[in-house]
């Protein structure tokens, strides 16, 4: 059966969806599926990406300011669609790509597509509250009817489709790579080169937009600082808020890395650090605290996402979005956060379970 996945939006280095994609698509391939992976970037190509999967780019036009990212013309996605005359279509995609489903649906071709963000969210950083819950309304009441299915990977992510009443709503969970992020990458030798002399390693993976706010993870490690902790903060990303947080971190233990472009050395990190800070409060899954759970490393996140449905007391903590409360869980679980109840809690995310459930809502026999 051939399964044709879209996405814009997809990171030229990294990315939660990026990485989605890829395992979602290796499982598919690995059952026995030919999938076909279509995505926008500076010019065309077409190539087998490891795991089996074909992955079709597109020339598409840089958005500016978002560090990278690029949206293929709808017009010639359908033309391309109409050649590849999908079996099944995964649309990763809830705006630009919006008219896909009802393409799909003209052609009896059962399709779902997979909510990635809360759209009431970001329109927040645009409009007041109100107003934009009503416009993110507005508009999943029309992607909500334009497919088969809309899959949300956490109940926070389908919130604003139970507020509209949608109906072919499902729940699937999104996974972790189990094999390379393990407490078994732990280094000591990287650790005490990236302490400096510090006792503890906090560490931010991820990457330095507005909307991760990783300010309050700077401003974290500013209040265990001026408690007289022996703590330093390791970021691991890049963006176009760098500049910003170098500022802001001026004559405080941090250390900015830029993007890490290895995804063994990103694991080597999370298991070689003592705690992860994740306060966006935007997440609707949560993949790079998922993947320091999976390293053994306890994690503190804001209680506005979706990840206060994965962390558990034992390896983590959900707290308000703010500094001081980040901190007071970070001395907890610095003390008393289990590496071995993180690695538990990930092991209940692997991805041939995200397979199965995607396979699920795709109706794949």
């Amino acid at each position: 059966m051939r399964i044709v996945q879209l996405a814009n939006f997809y990171g030229p280095k990294s990315g939660g969806l990026r990485t989605a994609l890829h395992h979602l698509g290796t499982g598919y391939a690995q059952l026995g599926h030919e999938v076909v992976l279509v995505v926008p970037g500076p010019h065309h190509a077409d190539e087998e990406l490891p795991g089996g999967v074909r992955r079709i780019t597109l020339p598409a036009l840089k958005i500016p300011y978002t560090g990278g990212y690029r949206v293929a013309d709808p017009w010639h996605v359908k033309t391309l669609m109409e050649h590849l005359r999908p079996d099944r279509l995964e649309v990763s995609d809830r705006l630009t790509l919006r008219g896909m489903g009802a393409w799909a649906t003209e052609r009896d071709i059962p399709n779902v597509v997979i909510s990635h963000e809360r759209l009431d969210r970001l329109l927040q950083f645009v409009l007041p509250a109100t107003p934009a819950e009503r416009a993110a309304d507005w508009a999943n009441r029309r992607m909500a009817a334009s497919y088969d299915t809309v899959v949300c990977t956490t109940g926070f992510a389908r919130e604003e489709f139970d507020r509209i009443g949608a109906s072919n709503v499902t729940q699937v969970p999104l996974g972790v790579d189990l094999a390379t992020f393990t407490p078994s990458r732990h280094s000591a030798d990287l650790r005490q080169d990236l302490l400096q002399g510090k006792e503890k390693l906090l560490i931010h993976c991820g990457r330095l937009s507005p909307e991760k706010h990783v300010e309050r993870s700077v401003d974290t490690l500013a209040e265990l600082h001026e408690q007289g902790h022996s703590t330093r903060l390791v970021i691991a990303g890049d963006g176009p808020r760098r500049s910003f947080l170098e500022k802001r971190a001026t004559g405080l233990p941090v250390t900015f890395l830029g993007f890490v472009k290895s995804r063994l050395d990103v694991a080597s990190l999370l298991a070689s650090a003592d705690l992860s800070l994740a306060p966006g409060p935007h997440e609707t899954f949560g993949l790079a605290a998922l993947e320091a759970l999976a390293s053994g490393t306890p994690v503190v996140v804001s209680q506005s996402s979706a990840l206060k449905e994965i962390v558990q007391p034992s390896c983590g903590a959900a707290v308000s979005d703010d500094a001081p409360a980040f901190a007071s869980a970070a001395q907890r679980l610095l003390t008393s956060g289990s590496r071995e109840a993180a690695r538990a809690r990930a092991e209940e995310y692997p991805w041939h379970a995200a397979v199965d459930g995607m396979l699920t809502a795709l109706k794949v026999p």
